[in-house]
């Protein structure tokens, strides 16, 4: 059975919220520990690159040209979409509540919505503005209603500046790969991100503090290494590599609504990990966020054009 780019697009896009989802279940005994966010998020940036880097290396297979040819893509990953965002995000949740800062941050569709009206000129199509109002009263409705109540003008300047980062995120992944893998994208936005999170916490404008022995973790303990190898391999190095890998089959609007099922998932594996309530408005904002999202229609990528090995000369 051959499926479309659009279903594999799709498929890719849900494994990438899934795996984005259980981020918080697992970081959560690392900071309850002791570790500072600072130190999660650089460890798990550069943990998930070196994950990714023998996988980088196959993929190339010595075709280095292709990763120069899209150094701008890989710098827009790692140093906007991996490193700015993480560190506007926790120093906007120094400010505000979490859930303030999230329900700022994935407001990054609506912000791709509004580009595109304004760059266009053009009113976006009824379905689009539909399933933005669904997916946002959705995203509301699962992170809290009162993550609207804040004042700090700072923190919400920041937490915006995350979102900004989110939606460079889905379009730099959505870009034509011009020979590029999808794994390479990621695993070398990651290490670069985290190479630029670990200069900037040398400097100590962010405290990088860290924990070793046994933390909590599903009732009982483990060592340290084992919910941060979740989140770099599950959290972060399959999160990233398939959702660029989606992204660049249904294109950045899709692919931003789609990433909001990580807020869904990260609330049913809070659920099932981490006994938390999972409360009716939650699940009706789950419900919401599925209507919005199938509300948008998908954009129609170009065809991505592989670079041509070189033939070998003939041998008369």
């Amino acid at each position: 059975m051959r499926f479309s780019p659009k279903h594999v697009g799709l498929a890719a896009m849900i494994l990438s919220a899934v795996s984005f989802g259980t981020s918080g279940a697992f970081i959560k005994p690392l900071l309850e520990a002791g570790w500072s966010p600072a130190a999660a998020v650089t460890v798990r940036a550069l943990t998930g690159g070196v994950v990714l880097l023998p996988i980088v290396l196959i993929s190339l297979r010595g075709r280095w040209s292709a990763l120069w040819r899209a150094r701008w893509r890989v710098l827009g990953m790692g140093l906007i979409a991996v490193a700015f965002t993480q560190l506007a995000y926790f120093a906007a949740i120094a400010r505000i509540p979490v859930s303030t800062a999230l329900l700022i941050e994935y407001l990054a569709p609506l912000l791709l919505v509004l580009w595109a009206w304004a760059t266009t000129r053009r009113l976006p199509r009824p379905a689009v503005l539909l399933g933005s109002a669904l997916a946002i009263g959705g995203l509301v409705l699962v992170i809290g209603p009162g993550a609207l109540q804040t004042t700090d003008l700072l923190g919400l300047a920041l937490a915006f500046a995350a979102a900004i980062g989110c939606a460079v995120y889905f379009v730099v992944a959505a870009r034509p790969a011009d020979g590029l893998p999808p794994v390479a994208l990621a695993g070398s936005g990651l290490l670069l991100g985290g190479l630029a999170l670990a200069l900037v916490t040398l400097t100590g404008v962010l405290p990088f503090d860290t924990v070793g022995g046994d933390v909590a973790l599903l009732g009982g303990t483990a060592p340290w290494w084992v919910p941060l190898g979740v989140v770099a391999i599950a959290g972060t190095a399959i999160a990233y590599a398939t959702g660029i890998a989606g992204s660049s089959r249904l294109g950045s609007r899709l692919a931003s609504f789609l990433g909001l099922l990580e807020v869904v998932f990260a609330s049913i594996f809070a659920w099932l990990l981490l006994d938390e309530s999972l409360t009716p408005l939650q699940m009706l904002g789950g419900a919401l966020i599925l209507a919005g999202i199938a509300s948008i229609p998908s954009e129609q990528q170009a065809p991505v054009v592989e670079e041509a090995p070189e033939k070998e000369p003939a041998v008369i």
